[in-house]
């Protein structure tokens, strides 16, 4: 009970459930109590127990990795339904590669992954067996050039204005890069666009999860790339995705 009246003071609403999952992580007394500490001083629970759940998959998250967000599953679903079996995706961004290996789980598809965050590759190697270390497309292998199908583009896309903004979960323990998107928030998306129509396969799909606010802009964007763009709101997952067909 002092465990669980330890948390609810620190201000974690599911206080019980916490509790479980770190008594149930920790290898010993000592660990627990070290896990506890974290946790307290405001890490967030995935990095501390090591994994996030992720569209019925346990993926691991290392300490200053961004998190998965729950939201996140709607753009793998907008993706599965577009999938054909043996098509090729790239997860781009990966973070921790949830998206790719949900992709993965999913359909049968051929899943490569990027970040240009160091211990983001070292965390997504660990959910991904291909995951390569540079900015964007310069880190993908050029043998994918032209062939993707599947290119799942979860980038950054809080404003610099609003990362003050953020639970300081987010703020004071994921790594900027993740989430710093610009002035409006779509500078990475607009790189993205940019060079993604040399790496797509000829009907190939991008897909970008971004505010309903920023969706009709990030739409025109990918229009004016050559992009057939639309926007699927979810109400379920609270979510933005912005889609564009080569």
């Amino acid at each position: 009970m002092l465990l669980v009246e330890r948390l609810r003071a620190a201000g974690c609403v599911f206080a019980e459930e916490e509790a479980d999952l770190l008594t149930a992580a920790a290898g010993s007394p000592a660990e627990l109590e070290e896990m506890v500490a974290r946790r307290v001083a405001g890490h967030p629970l995935e990095q501390v127990v090591g994994w996030a759940e992720f569209a019925g998959l346990r993926i691991v998250v290392d300490p200053g990795v961004f998190v998965p967000r729950r939201r996140s599953e709607f753009l793998v679903r907008q993706a599965a339904a577009l999938a054909r079996p043996g098509a090729l995706a790239v997860d781009l961004c990966c973070g921790a590669g949830a998206l790719g290996a949900a992709l993965a789980a999913s359909v049968e598809v051929e899943v490569h992954a990027a970040d240009i965050d160091p211990a983001a590759v070292r965390c997504a190697r660990k959910n991904l067996p291909r995951v390569y270390e540079g900015d964007l497309f310069a880190a993908l292998p050029g043998a994918l050039r032209g062939r993707i199908d599947l290119l799942l583009a979860n980038v950054p896309y809080v404003p610099t204005a609003d990362l003050g903004l953020l639970p300081s979960e987010a703020r004071d323990h994921e790594a900027p890069v993740a989430l710093d998107g610009g002035g409006d928030g779509l500078d990475v998306f607009r790189r993205v666009a940019a060079d993604a129509p040399a790496w797509l396969a000829p009907g190939g799909h991008l897909f970008s999860e971004t505010t309903a606010r920023q969706a009709p802009v990030a739409v025109e964007i990918l229009t004016a790339q050559g992009f057939t763009a639309w926007s699927e709101e979810s109400e379920e997952y609270e979510t933005t995705t912005v889609i564009g067909r080569r």
